[in-house]
């Protein structure tokens, strides 16, 4: 693992902040476990409307959300892409398709997963998707 990626702040960075947006609380717990042991700092919400106020209080580097949730859907995906339009934004749905899969890109996702969710390909996914680590470290100082 890279020690940028971890837990502590390397050369005065911060670990990136991933926001956890899922209303069933054990998804959106093993979720925060899963990430959390990959050395993010994490934020969560339980529904769009927390995950949108969580948004524009401070802008998450990364953000992994459900799709149908209270206060979700394409729309809620759409405000938080015009809400933090550089952000990633993950989307997890257990009632999926194609179309869906569509739809939610279209509305500004990222990423698409089904759910059962494989947590490595969603790690996977999340590391490809933040900056890589080098371009935080600063030049050795000789």
């Amino acid at each position: 693992m890279d020690t940028c990626c971890e837990g502590s702040s390397v050369k005065g960075r911060s670990p990136a902040v991933l926001l956890v947006v899922e209303d069933d609380k054990d998804m959106r717990s093993l979720l925060c476990d899963e990430l959390w042991g990959e050395g993010y700092q994490l934020r969560e919400a339980s529904n769009g409307e927390e995950g949108l106020a969580a948004v524009r209080q401070a802008a998450p580097d990364l953000i992994v959300t459900d799709l149908k949730m209270p206060s979700g859907g394409f729309d809620y995906v759409h405000r938080l892409r015009d809400s933090v339009p550089d952000c990633p934004i993950i989307v997890m749905t257990a009632f999926g398709d194609a179309r869906t899969k569509e739809e939610a890109i279209q509305s500004g996702a990222t990423a698409y997963f089904d759910k059962p969710v494989r947590l490595s390909e969603l790690k996977a996914t999340v590391k490809r998707l933040l900056p890589p680590c080098e371009s935080l470290q600063a030049p050795p100082l000789h």
